[in-house]
């Protein structure tokens, strides 16, 4: 069972979205065990201060490192030390298919999330194992990026998807963009299916996939497609 915790200012964002389709049905089997941890519990001033101004000046609030060190290390001793703990951070590297595989392989994960300026940096520098962003662009804190985090690390879990080979052949699974899929009918508004899906020949249909994965990256994502190429190993000669 993977057990994944999550430190938040807002814990009423977690309520629904990880209660449904393949998180919630992996929270039920008993896959994932997940909980959502209100920060402001580890507070002990009538306010539930939580923040204050930097040193140095500047606009907005930091994060204070109290209620944070106390937090961190109360959940990462009640969960054991293998318990890996991740801030989300427009610092951080940035999160991707590679990263969620890695993290599947965890006992146990703990996602802090950012809020308002940041952390004071000493949690960053003595608290965390890790540091991640999805995506060049500013989000109101750290809640939405601890759910695709979730998400993703999920769905790779053994037994969550329910056909486990689904994970492997998906988008980003091989550093590729996903090849174009089709179901019933075989012909939509004069639109047909290509005939090689419905050739029956196995080969001939990989081969098609592996060269329209290609070319997709190679369209859409060249970012990619680069990194692809300059990843491939070098050919020997003979």
């Amino acid at each position: 069972m993977m057990k994944i915790d999550v430190l938040t200012l807002f814990p009423g964002m977690f309520a629904g979205p990880l209660d449904a389709s393949i998180v919630g049905r992996a929270r039920t089997a008993g896959i994932l065990q997940l909980g959502i941890h209100d920060l402001r519990g580890w507070t002990h001033d009538r306010h539930r201060t939580v923040d204050d101004t930097p040193y140095g000046g500047g606009p907005g609030m930091v994060l204070k490192p109290e209620p944070l060190f106390e937090a961190i290390e109360a959940l990462r001793g009640e969960r054991g030390a293998g318990t890996k703990v991740i801030l989300t951070s427009p610092s951080g590297r940035v999160f991707n298919q590679e990263i969620a595989r890695e993290l599947s392989r965890e006992s146990g994960l703990l996602l802090v999330c950012g809020s308002y300026e940041g952390f004071d940096d000493r949690v960053r520098e003595h608290l965390a194992d890790d540091e991640l962003s999805i995506g060049d662009y500013v989000l109101t804190n750290g809640a939405l990026p601890a759910m695709v985090i979730i998400d993703a690390v999920t769905r790779l879990l053994p037994g969550a998807l329910g056909d486990d080979a689904s994970s492997e052949d998906e988008s980003f699974s091989h550093g590729l963009l996903e090849y174009p899929q089709y179901t019933r009918p075989a012909e939509f508004r004069g639109w047909p299916v290509p005939e090689i899906l419905q050739s029956g020949n196995h080969a001939a249909i990989e081969k098609w996939r592996r060269a329209q994965a290609a070319r997709r990256t190679a369209e859409r994502r060249p970012d990619l497609w680069e990194k692809l190429r300059w990843n491939k190993p070098a050919k020997t000669k003979k």
